[in-house]
């Protein structure tokens, strides 16, 4: 199978998966990558693993470079099984090799395959400074935990400028060109907008200091292979997609609305599009979307692309609609921050649905409006406080957006 240079001496020998479409619960609508990294230099380096099931490919890639038996180190850069679900088969494979990885890397994977031959790995932990020369390369090591596993860490190849940040700047996105610029880049950046709002947005605190100390290091980075996805190496996209991170982690957005809402009766939908054409007559954008309809990776998206996100629901049994409430779940543990939120929707016979999605928009301490509920179908006079509703949801929005121009 064919491997791709991305300096000299260093390949991809990653696979590709066409088929995944879902991935714990993040639909991946256009499939994914697992990216491993050779290093044919004097010691010759295979940099992380992919998931189980899709050693062989790997094998077959690391064939077109060199004999795998001459590998002498596996960098592990973080454990979790897309990444390790190959690594029993692989050493087996490449043995006799060093696994490489830092120290709560090294329990992870005991924990992980204490059962799969653990025991008789050769294991060298690492910690952030640590090199290991291979030659005319040298590797260097800084961990990273929390981005977005304890173990996490990155892999920096000096003499190359080539970062592997394993899960860092990566997208969901199966494709047969390996490099960002030879793939449509509208679709790449929106697959790394949506990767970083479905995994990474909990950890904006640690990617932020993880972005301050690679600025420190005063690290020069002419290539960036993540671990899904394609690779970055022109500079102007590496500068983009190292401050579109930079935002991302200051919860920065577009001012604009973003609704979202499930109905059963209609009620809340027609609510929905009044408070819609009313944030529309403030010229603010809006986007609609309706839960059980769009998969909720979309939504996570709009959630961190918009600085006003507003969520409505119809009562059910005295709660939320199950597919509100299953993303008032979500959401709450990507934890936003920065946003003006609010609840709305309808009841019958008795409320509570609206109810229960502003007690969990309180519990994120985000900036709140008052909530809106009606009952039954909305009239005339209904419709129209949505409208006056949706209004004052954009003036707050762009009296906010006024004042940060300001400051």
């Amino acid at each position: 199978m064919e491997r791709y240079p991305l300096k000299e001496d260093i390949w991809w020998v990653g696979a590709i998966d066409w088929n995944v479409r879902d991935f714990h619960g993040y639909e991946t609508k256009r499939g994914t990558t697992y990216n491993s990294y050779l290093i044919t230099d004097e010691k010759k380096t295979l940099v992380d693993g992919v998931r189980n099931g899709f050693g062989p490919e790997v094998l077959r890639r690391i064939g077109n470079c060199c004999d795998p038996k001459t590998i002498e180190y596996l960098v592990v850069n973080h454990v979790e099984l897309d990444h390790s679900g190959s690594l029993p088969w692989l050493i087996e494979k490449l043995s006799p090799v060093t696994v490489v990885t830092s120290k709560r890397g090294r329990d992870s994977l005991e924990q992980h395959f204490a059962n799969e031959g653990f025991a008789g790995w050769d294991i060298q932990v690492v910690g952030s400074g640590d090199e290991l020369s291979l030659g005319k390369y040298t590797l260097s090591f800084l961990e990273v935990p929390m981005v977005h596993w304890p173990d996490s860490m990155f892999t920096y190849v000096k003499e190359a400028k080539t970062l592997l940040p394993n899960d860092g700047f990566g997208q969901h996105l199966a494709s047969s060109k390996r490099f960002a610029d030879e793939n449509d880049m509208n679709i790449v950046f929106e697959e790394a907008a949506r990767y970083y709002a479905n995994i990474l947005m909990p950890f904006g605190t640690q990617i932020k200091k993880t972005l301050g100390r690679v600025q420190e290091l005063g690290l020069e980075i002419d290539v960036i292979g993540p671990s899904h996805g394609v690779l970055w190496r022109r500079p102007e996209d590496i500068e983009r997609i190292i401050q579109a991170y930079a935002d991302w982690t200051e919860f920065e957005a577009e001012p604009k609305v973003a609704l979202i809402f499930d109905t059963m009766w209609k009620s809340t939908e027609k609510m929905t599009r009044a408070i819609e054409d009313g944030i529309a007559q403030e010229g603010v954008r809006c986007e609609v979307h309706q839960l059980g309809r769009t998969p909720m990776a979309d939504v996570a998206l709009a959630v961190l692309e918009s600085q006003a996100f507003l969520v409505g629901t119809p009562t059910l049994n005295n709660g939320m609609l199950p597919s509100v409430g299953a993303f008032m779940t979500y959401i709450k543990g990507l934890r936003p921050k920065n946003r003006l939120v609010g609840a709305y929707g309808s009841f019958g016979w008795g409320g509570g649905g609206v109810k229960q999605v502003n007690q969990v928009l309180e519990e994120l301490k985000l900036d709140q409006v008052d909530p809106l509920e009606l009952k039954f179908i909305p009239t005339e006079d209904d419709l129209s406080a949505c409208v006056e509703w949706g209004r004052s949801v954009a003036r707050r929005l762009k009296q906010t957006a006024e004042a940060d121009a300001k400051a």
